[in-house]
C-alpha cells in the first residue's frame, strides 16, 4: 500500500471577512463550494467583480465542510454524465487554475453488485458512460479483489461481490482545501466575502428583487443568485415559490487515524455503505439520508449502527477500528433526484438558483461554478444545465438518477 500523503501547509489568513456595501451587481447566497466557485468564475472568466457572497454562518461550513469528498462521473443519464464530466476535468487542472493544492486523488470508485440486478444496472452504466466518453471498466470478483483486497470478496458474506464498475479517473480531495482556494481567489480578483450574514427576507419591485434583507443590513443588488444547499427552500419560500425539494440530514463518520490500506473508493448500494482513506488515514464512511426531513445535523443512531454493520461486512478487519467521530450535513432532495439550476423566474427576472444536488454536490464544484457563473453573466441557461431547469416538473423532462444515488455519495 502506498504511504499517505503529507499534508501542505496553508498561509493563516487567506482573506478578509467584508463589510457588506450598499449594493452590489449580483449577491450570492451561500459562502460554499458552489457559491464560491460561482463567485469566482464571475470575476475570472466574465469580469464581474462588484459581487458579494453572503453567509449565515462561516465560509464554507455547512454542507462543503461535511461532505465526504467522492468525486466521479460515472453517472447514467446524458445530461448527469455531461456536468460531472466537464466538472472531473476541471477538478484535473484545479489546482493550476487556483494556484493552491486542493489534494485531488485520482485513486478511482468501485461501486460493487452483489446480485444479478445490480450486475445487469452495473453494465448498462458501463456501457452508457464509455457512450458518453467517460472512463468506466466492469470488473471481475478477482480483479476487484486485487484493487481493494482488504475487502471480502469470497462467497462467505451474505451479500456476496458479483463484480463491479470501476472509474479511474475518480477520487478524492480535501474539501476545505477546495473551499479555501476558490475563497481566496476570488477574494484577490475583488469579491466581497461576507460571513455571519444571514439572508432574511427580499424586498420585490416590478417584477425584479431589488434588495436583500440580511442581519448585518439591507443590500441592493443587480441580481441575485441562490446558492444555499439544504436551506434553499427556505429562502425561496421568502420569495414566494415553494420548490419540489425535500432537506434531510445526511450522516457520515471517520475513525481513528490508521495505516494506510484501503487505496481506492467503495460503494455498494446493496448492503448500503460506501467507504475511503483520507489522506491522513482516517477511514471515511457514510450511507444513505435519513428518512424523516429536518434540519438537525446530528441525525439517528440507527443510521450509524447500519452503516457500520455493512462496513463489518464488506471489511471485516474493519471491527477493529474505533470511531472517531460523526456529523450531518443537510442535503437538498428533488423527486428525480437531480440538480435545479436556473433562472427562479416566479420570483423575479433576476433571481437564479442552484440546489437539489442532494449527495452529489460536491463533486460538480467546479463544473456547477463554472457553467453557472455563465448562465448568470449571459442571462441564459449554459447547455450543460439547461436540462435542470425548474420547468421540468411540469413538462414531465426528469432526469431520474435514482439508481446513481440510491447511496450518498
Amino acid at each position: 500500500m502506498k504511504p499517505a500523503p503529507r499534508l501542505p501547509e496553508h498561509p493563516p489568513r487567506l482573506w478578509k471577512d467584508a463589510e457588506p456595501r450598499k449594493a452590489y451587481d449580483v449577491v450570492i447566497v451561500g459562502g460554499g463550494g458552489h457559491g464560491l466557485a460561482t463567485a469566482y468564475h464571475l470575476a475570472a472568466d466574465h469580469g464581474i467583480t462588484n459581487v458579494a457572497v453572503v453567509e449565515k454562518g462561516w465560509l464554507a461550513g455547512g454542507n462543503m465542510a461535511r461532505n465526504t469528498t467522492i468525486i466521479r462521473s460515472n453517472y447514467l443519464w446524458d445530461a448527469s454524465a455531461g456536468i460531472y464530466e466537464h466538472a472531473l476535468g476541471l477538478w484535473e487542472t484545479l489546482e493550476e487554475r487556483l494556484g493552491t493544492t486542493v489534494m485531488f486523488d485520482q485513486r478511482g470508485v468501485l461501486n460493487l453488485a452483489h446480485n444479478l440486478s445490480d450486475v445487469r444496472e452495473g453494465k448498462r452504466r458501463v456501457n452508457a458512460n464509455q457512450l458518453n466518453g467517460i472512463d468506466a471498466h466492469w470488473l471481475t470478483p478477482a480483479e476487484v479483489g486485487k484493487l481493494a483486497p482488504v475487502l471480502d470478496v469470497s462467497e462467505r458474506p451474505r451479500h456476496p461481490v458479483h463484480g463491479a464498475t470501476f472509474q479511474p479517473r475518480a477520487g478524492i480531495a480535501k474539501h476545505d482545501y477546495v473551499a479555501w482556494g476558490y475563497a481566496r481567489a476570488a477574494y484577490e480578483l475583488g469579491v466581497d466575502l461576507v460571513s455571519d450574514c444571514e439572508v432574511t427576507g427580499f424586498t420585490q419591485t416590478g417584477g425584479r428583487v431589488t434588495s436583500v434583507s440580511t442581519t448585518r443590513g439591507e443590500i441592493s443588488a443587480g441580481t441575485v443568485v441562490l446558492c444555499a444547499a439544504g436551506h434553499s427552500a427556505v429562502l425561496a419560500e421568502k420569495l414566494g415559490v415553494r420548490l419540489p425539494v425535500q432537506s434531510h440530514p445526511l450522516q457520515a463518520l471517520v475513525s481513528e487515524l490508521l495505516e494506510q490500506v484501503l487505496d481506492t473508493v467503495v460503494m455498494s448500494n446493496a448492503v448500503h455503505v460506501y467507504v475511503s482513506q483520507a489522506h491522513k488515514g482516517e477511514l471515511v464512511m457514510g450511507a444513505g439520508v435519513d428518512p424523516h426531513i429536518g434540519y438537525g445535523r446530528r441525525g439517528s443512531f440507527h443510521v450509524v449502527e447500519e452503516q457500520m454493520a455493512a462496513a463489518v461486512e464488506l471489511f471485516p478487519i474493519f471491527a477493529r477500528a474505533h470511531v472517531l467521530r460523526t456529523w450531518a450535513g443537510i442535503v437538498d432532495v428533488t423527486p428525480d433526484a437531480s440538480p435545479i439550476v436556473g433562472p427562479l423566474d416566479a420570483a423575479g427576472d433576476n433571481v437564479w438558483i442552484n440546489c437539489g444536488w442532494g449527495t452529489g454536490g460536491f463533486k460538480a464544484t467546479p463544473g456547477i461554478g463554472d457553467v453557472f457563473a455563465d448562465s448568470v453573466a449571459h442571462g441564459r441557461a449554459h447547455d450543460l444545465v439547461a436540462p435542470y431547469a425548474l420547468e421540468r416538473f411540469t413538462t414531465g423532462r426528469l432526469i431520474d438518477e435514482h439508481g446513481a444515488a440510491a447511496v450518498a455519495h
